[in-house]
């Protein structure tokens, strides 16, 4: 159990970081290096280190180092991360998860109850929930009535995900690890729970996972249209639109530029991963946890429901 005395409000909170990949380098490590309450202070990874930073193959390892670690943060894909969650929850650390938070959702509340019954803190990340414009659209939205919603989440997979042949294997979400991130708006932002009512996936032949997707959810009687796809080679969209009763709302750039009714696009710069660790760093502090699986739980729906396609093969 993490006992919260043994961690010095004055002292930096002492990370570990599983899983040195394209993410971790590009968001994670420069987030945790700029939050004065935290220090990367190991790494566990089969692939990859850290310049400077004490490196190790498995998290076992890493926990049993010289270096003491007060949470950890996990950067793996999904299939697996469930057991290396475990590892570091047993220990007593506080875990941070990368989304998805696991490779299904029944692994997902397998460790929520886990995180519960060990007294640690687990925050199950939505990166883009904090997104530059996500807070305004929210705050608009709270009193007016939406009427339909439509998402829009097209980009490059061989541009945004070069070589990661783990994103369309069993278990790697395809489309959806992209996707997730337009689910984790949308019930940010609309409130009650969400249905599926149909959904349709583009599989290439050879591959487990879609590479693109439409589906059809209803948040009570607001309908939401979703267009996800992996193959976008011209201009990559991020776009989420509502329609309401004072006019329409528009996100793009995945949540960084919001237009209200006729007023002109306004940009932000996004501070989606310096936003999470300061949550994270929180939660550690006060020994809270995060832990919204709804995203997910779209997502294995959709998927459970969907008629299949196949389609041409796919190869980076």
């Amino acid at each position: 159990m993490l006992n919260l005395l043994d961690i010095d409000a004055s002292d930096p909170i002492r990370v570990g970081l599983v899983g040195i990949g394209k993410i971790a380098r590009d968001q994670h490590v420069p987030a945790l290096r700029a939050d004065p309450r935290l220090v990367l202070a190991a790494t566990a990874s089969r692939h990859g280190q850290i310049d400077g930073v004490p490196g190790y193959t498995h998290i076992e390892d890493m926990l049993a180092g010289a270096e003491q670690i007060d949470a950890v943060s996990l950067c793996t894909p999904p299939p697996g991360r469930i057991d290396i969650a475990r590892v570091a929850i047993e220990a007593g650390k506080a875990v941070m998860l990368e989304k998805p938070p696991a490779a299904t959702l029944a692994e997902a509340e397998a460790l929520v109850a886990a995180a519960h019954a060990a007294g640690v803190p687990l925050f199950t990340t939505w990166h883009s929930r904090e997104a530059a414009a996500i807070g305004e659209a929210q705050n608009w939205l709270s009193d007016k009535t939406v009427r339909a919603a439509r998402i829009v989440w097209a980009e490059d997979i061989r541009r945004w995900h070069p070589g990661q042949e783990w994103i369309l294997d069993e278990g790697g979400f395809g489309v959806f690890d992209p996707g997730i991130n337009a689910l984790s708006i949308i019930t940010r932002l609309l409130p009650g729970s969400f249905v599926v009512d149909h959904a349709h996936l583009a599989i290439p032949k050879g591959r487990a996972c879609p590479i693109a997707a439409t589906l059809g959810l209803r948040s009570g009687d607001v309908p939401v249209s979703v267009e996800l796809d992996f193959l976008r080679t011209g201009p990559q969209r991020w776009d989420i639109a509502f329609d309401t009763d004072e006019g329409p709302l528009r996100l793009s750039d995945g949540g960084a530029t919001i237009a209200i009714a006729d007023e002109a696009p306004r940009t932000a710069p996004n501070c989606e991963y310096p936003q999470l660790y300061a949550r994270f760093a929180n939660l550690v502090a006060t020994g809270d946890s995060d832990t919204d699986l709804a995203p997910l739980a779209i997502v294995e729906a959709a998927l459970q429901q969907a008629t299949v396609e196949r389609v041409e093969p796919f190869a980076f």
